[in-house]
């Protein structure tokens, strides 16, 4: 029942009123459910297929959260594993080297903040792009973080990154277990998940997004189906 995950501060279904008239809505009942959890708690990993919507829906609660000033800033995190490249070999400053990794972070952003207010954002660290790699001993306050494709990162590296965690911030996990590009290592989203299952708290919360809450493209769960991910 659509009512029933409709959260109360986003009565009419609007997150964000976005670029040329755009508005960002909640668009299935897992993703009202994730907007209705990171009401309730400061840090939530939303797992799940490709195409279901978990990053975009980061996203716009964390624009939402920086336009209603809830938070000071939005801080874009995930590890550069990508096909066995390392950072070092790409060309360019280290934002044009993480670029390419932060395109679906980007893409969210684009069509919820108009070009140049979002370039300057990211000028003056409003929107800060960080590597995974480079969170160690900083700590965020009055932030909204977005750590996208974690599948990627290592137990460690997840158990430093939660603990980033300051005063007035909330954070997102996103990522897919099954789509994981680390070799010979322990998957660390069903690691911490199955933690959070044998100790839940009141600020942690988890969300399985389904092969059925697919919304990119039919074509999609035709891929996923054909690689037996259903």
């Amino acid at each position: 029942n659509d009512k029933e995950h409709k959260s109360s501060k986003y009565a009419d279904g609007v997150l964000v009123h976005g670029v040329s008239g755009k508005l960002i809505k909640a668009q299935t009942a897992n993703q009202r459910k994730m907007v209705e959890l990171m009401e309730k708690n400061d840090m939530l990993f939303a797992i799940g297929p490709a195409g279901t919507g978990k990053t975009y829906t980061a996203v716009a609660l964390a624009v939402k959260a920086l336009k209603e000033k809830e938070v000071r800033r939005i801080v874009l995190t995930r590890p550069a594993v990508e096909s066995g490249e390392n950072l070092g070999f790409l060309p360019g400053d280290l934002k044009e080297k993480l670029d390419p990794y932060m395109q679906p972070l980007y893409d969210g952003l684009r069509d919820m903040i108009p070009f140049e207010k979002l370039d300057s954002y990211i000028e003056k660290g409003i929107i800060e792009i960080a590597p995974l790699a480079f969170m160690r001993g900083r700590t965020f306050k009055k932030a909204y973080i977005i750590a996208d494709e974690m599948q990627n990162s290592t137990p460690n590296q997840m158990k430093m990154l939660l603990t980033r965690i300051g005063e007035g911030s909330k954070m997102v996990i996103t990522g897919d277990p099954k789509q994981h590009d680390r070799k010979y290592e322990d998957n660390c989203l069903i690691d911490i998940c199955s933690k959070i299952d044998g100790k839940r708290t009141k600020r942690i919360e988890y969300i399985k997004f389904e092969f059925s809450d697919i919304e990119r493209s039919p074509i999609v769960r035709d891929i996923l189906e054909i690689y037996g991910d259903n």
